[in-house]
């Protein structure tokens, strides 16, 4: 099927919940409805206001975003343009054309575009990468035009006699190599968030943490006291005692911007022992003279960077105790296995 133009995706709430009143009604809406009706003339200024009144509580960022979605729905959505939901039961993409103007109704789905259902396509019929594309979690968002043709292409009439039921075709090589490069990038994208959330951490905090890592990997851990710590933030040891190898002294310099040079890395190691190990950790990174100034040191010295510490974070987070989870929430994603 030859079906001209991109196509608009608009969600039918949380889990596909009003899918059954998009199709019934002949329409696409979003919510929203405490911040009133808004035409496509409504400045952003006005809108915004509207948000911040309405829902108070909600994070800055949460209006942000439900503002744009109202206005994308009240200004770039025109009859005659491609509109597509999905129906998470049936597993179907039902298609259609905006046949009305933007309406208003004191409901939770409050603003209204009449639309002509007319095809659907089967999800399981996509390519891994029409699939990817529609997975965005954006209420509303439009659609590329070579994944929109794809769809177009496998769509059939609504009503039309289903086709005999077939096995699915199984997974070809690109769609495996699709696959593994959607989960990396999901899985970078993962490991960034986590950075971010590691770089807003407060000097404390970021103490704290790596205490909590050290502890997760096995050793008891001392903090410096609050002021002068003479170069060492965190003592580590199998017993906490010391007594016990190996004795680990641990520096923490939590400055985004600054790499620690080569004088930090020969004043940190300044005053240890043979047997000592020592523990360098700094989220701004390191320069090249202070990593050749680690690896000449007679005293054993690893180095860590903001993306090490995300590494030993994800690797241990499963033993480290509740106060250090706290600092950085993460929970756990799931994907399918070979």
């Amino acid at each position: 099927m030859d079906k001209p133009g991109p196509i608009w995706i608009v969600r039918a709430g949380e889990r596909a919940a009003f899918v059954d009143e998009f199709l019934q009604e002949g329409v696409v809406a979003i919510g929203w409805a405490d911040a009133g009706p808004v035409e496509a003339t409504v400045p952003d200024e006005e809108l915004d206001r509207r948000m911040a009144t309405a829902y108070p509580d909600e994070k800055e960022g949460w209006r942000r975003v439900a503002a744009a979605m109202i206005r994308r729905f009240a200004r770039e959505i025109h009859p005659g343009d491609l509109i597509a939901t999905y129906d998470r039961n049936r597993r179907v993409y039902p298609l259609g054309t905006v046949v009305g103007d933007l309406q208003w109704r004191d409901h939770n789905l409050a603003r209204v575009r009449k639309v002509k259902w007319t095809h659907e396509v089967d999800r399981d019929l996509l390519s891994v990468t029409a699939r990817n594309s529609l997975g965005a979690i954006a209420t509303m968002f439009r659609l590329g035009p070579e994944v929109a043709a794809e769809m177009w292409a496998k769509a059939q009439p609504i009503g039309a006699a289903a086709p005999a039921l077939v096995a699915l075709p199984p997974t070809s090589d690109d769609d495996e190599e699709t696959e593994e490069l959607v989960l990396r990038e999901v899985e970078a994208k993962a490991q960034q968030f986590v950075e971010d959330r590691l770089a807003r951490l407060g000097w404390r905090e970021m103490q704290d943490l790596v205490a909590g890592i050290l502890r997760a990997m096995g050793y008891r851990t001392r903090l410096a006291a609050d002021g002068p710590d003479r170069g060492v933030d965190i003592f580590a040891s199998p017993d906490g005692l010391g007594l016990q190898e190996p004795r680990v002294f641990v520096e923490v310099k939590h400055r985004r911007s600054e790499q620690m040079g080569a004088p930090q890395i020969r004043a940190f190691l300044g005053g240890r022992k043979p047997g000592d190990r020592c523990l360098f950790v700094s989220t701004g990174g390191f320069t090249k003279e202070a990593r050749y100034e680690a690896d000449r040191s007679a005293v054993p010295l690893t180095l860590l960077t903001l993306a090490d510490l995300r590494d030993l974070l994800i690797e241990h987070y499963d033993n480290v105790d509740a106060a250090t989870r706290s600092l950085v929430p993460l929970r756990q994603i799931h994907w399918p296995a070979d």
